[in-house]
C-alpha cells in the first residue's frame, strides 16, 4: 500500500521575488520579472534581456567563506531550501537522519564555474584552475549542500532532464516516500544558466525571443505573436513529507501529491513532438497513477514556454488527454512573468500550484493579447481567475524529448 505524501514547505528564488508570498502577490498583479540583464555585459549580444536575479544576496544564509566554495546554482538551492524547511517547521534533529534526504533537479548545474575556470585555463594556464572546480560544477552539488546543512543521510541524488529536471526530481521524491524508503525529502530544482555562455548558446540557437524593445512583454505563451522563450534563473524547493509524520507534528499542509509520470518523445534533441504524443502520454499516465478521471483536473500549470512549436504541441496534447474537458480547464503559464528557469521551473511552478489551491485563484498568463487559432483553450489571459481548485497538474517538457507531469490536490484528512 502506498503511503500518502504531502507538501509542507515552500521556498523559491525568482526574478520577480525571492519570497513565496510576495512572488505570488506580484503574479496576481500581472507583474513581470523580465528586464535588461544586469549580471554581466550584454553590449555585444543580440538578446540583452532576461530574468537574471541580479539582487540575489545569500548573506543571511551562507557565510562568505562557504559562498566562495559553491556555485550560484547551489547558492540558490541552499537559500530556497532553507526557506522551505523553515516554512515547513520540520525539525530534522528529531528525525532519523537516514529517513530524510534531498532529491533536486538541474538541467545544467554549475555553468558559471565551468565558464570561469575555462577562461582561466585558456588565459592563465592549468595551474590557475581552481581545485574546487569539480565540487562547484557538479550537478549533485546543490543537493549535497542541503544534506550537509541539515545532516541528512537518506536518499540524495540529482536528476538531469533539461527543463523537466525539477519535476522528475519531485516525482522521484514522491516515490521514495510512497514506498517507504524515506519520510521527508527536500526536493525541486535549481538553475543558474544565466551566464554569457548560456545566453549566447540559446541566442544562437534562435530559441529566445528577440523582442529587445519590450522585454516585459517578450514572454507571451500561447499568443499568436510569440517568438521564443525568455531565459531566466532561480530555484523552487519544496518539502515533501509522509502524511502521518506531518500530522503528528501539526504541520501546515499545502497540498497532497497524488500522481506523477514521465515519458519521452523519442523524436528530436530540441524540438517537441509536433503532435504532442509524448506530452499527452505523460499527462495520461499521471492521471492513471493518481487514479483520477481527466474531468477531475481543474487547473494545469502549463510548460508554456512561449515558443511557436512548443505551445501548440502542448495544446494538442492537452486536447488529446482531456477531450471536451480541455475547454473547461483553467490553464496558465507563469513563465509569462518569470521567464524560463530551465531545470528549476518545475519546482517553482509546483509551488505556484500550491498557492493556487490555497487561495482558489488561477494565476494569469500575461501578454496574451492576440489569440492563436491553434491555441484555443482557456489560458487565463492577463488577469487571475477565481476558481476552486481541487486538483492541479503541472507539466514540464525538456530538450531531449523529456516529458514529466505531476498532480497535487487540496488536502483532505
Amino acid at each position: 500500500m502506498r503511503r500518502r505524501v504531502v507538501i509542507t514547505g515552500l521556498g523559491l528564488i525568482s526574478p520577480l521575488s525571492n519570497q513565496v508570498n510576495d512572488c505570488w502577490t506580484r503574479m496576481l498583479n500581472g507583474e513581470s520579472g523580465i528586464h535588461p540583464i544586469r549580471l554581466f555585459d550584454v553590449s555585444d549580444m543580440r538578446v540583452n534581456f532576461g530574468g537574471d536575479v541580479y539582487d540575489f544576496d545569500s548573506g543571511n544564509y551562507i557565510d562568505r567563506k562557504e559562498e566562495k566554495r559553491i556555485d550560484r546554482f547551489s547558492q540558490f538551492a541552499l537559500v530556497a531550501g532553507v526557506d522551505a524547511v523553515v516554512d515547513s517547521g520540520v525539525d530534522f534533529s528529531q528525525l532519523n537522519p537516514y529517513r530524510a534526504g534531498v532529491v533536486l533537479g538541474s538541467g545544467i548545474g554549475g555553468l558559471q564555474t565551468i565558464e570561469e575556470q575555462i577562461a582561466k585555463l585558456i588565459k592563465e594556464g592549468p595551474h590557475r584552475v581552481s581545485p574546487l572546480t569539480v565540487p562547484r560544477m557538479m550537478l549533485n552539488a546543490a543537493g549535497a549542500c542541503l544534506s550537509i546543512r541539515y545532516g541528512l543521510k537518506g536518499p540524495n541524488f540529482s536528476t538531469a532532464t533539461a527543463c523537466a529536471s525539477a519535476t522528475n526530481a519531485m516525482g522521484e521524491a514522491l516515490r521514495l516516500i510512497q514506498y517507504g524508503a524515506a519520510d521527508v525529502i527536500i526536493t525541486g530544482g535549481s538553475e543558474a544558466a544565466m551566464t554569457r555562455m548560456g545566453l549566447s548558446a540559446f541566442q544562437n540557437m534562435k530559441a529566445l525571443s528577440s523582442r529587445v524593445d519590450d522585454p516585459q512583454r517578450a514572454s507571451r505563451p500561447f499568443d499568436k505573436d510569440r517568438d521564443g522563450f525568455v531565459l531566466s534563473e532561480g530555484a523552487g524547493i519544496l518539502v515533501f513529507e509522509e502524511l502521518e509524520l506531518a500530522k503528528a507534528r501539526g504541520a501546515r499542509i499545502y497540498a497532497e501529491v497524488v500522481g506523477f509520470a514521465t515519458t519521452a518523445d523519442g523524436n528530436h534533441i530540441t524540438q517537441p513532438d509536433l503532435d504532442g504524443f509524448g506530452a499527452a502520454e505523460s499527462m495520461r499516465q499521471a492521471l492513471v497513477d493518481a487514479n483520477l478521471a481527466p474531468e477531475k483536473i481543474d487547473y494545469i500549470n502549463a510548460h508554456g514556454t512561449s515558443t511557436p512549436l512548443g505551445d501548440k504541441a502542448e495544446t494538442m496534447a492537452i486536447k488529446r488527454v482531456f477531450g471536451p474537458h480541455a475547454y473547461k480547464l483553467s490553464v496558465s503559464s507563469t513563465k509569462s512573468q518569470l521567464g524560463h528557469s530551465l531545470g528549476a521551473s518545475g519546482g517553482i511552478e509546483l509551488a505556484v500550484c500550491c498557492k493556487s489551491i490555497e487561495h482558489s485563484l488561477v494565476p494569469p498568463t500575461i501578454n496574451l493579447n492576440t489569440p492563436d487559432p491553434d491555441c484555443d483553450l482557456d489560458y487565463t489571459p492577463n488577469v487571475p481567475k477565481p476558481r476552486v481548485i481541487e486538483y492541479a497538474m503541472s507539466n514540464s517538457f525538456g530538450f531531449g524529448g523529456h516529458d514529466a507531469s505531476i498532480i497535487i490536490r487540496k488536502y483532505h484528512d
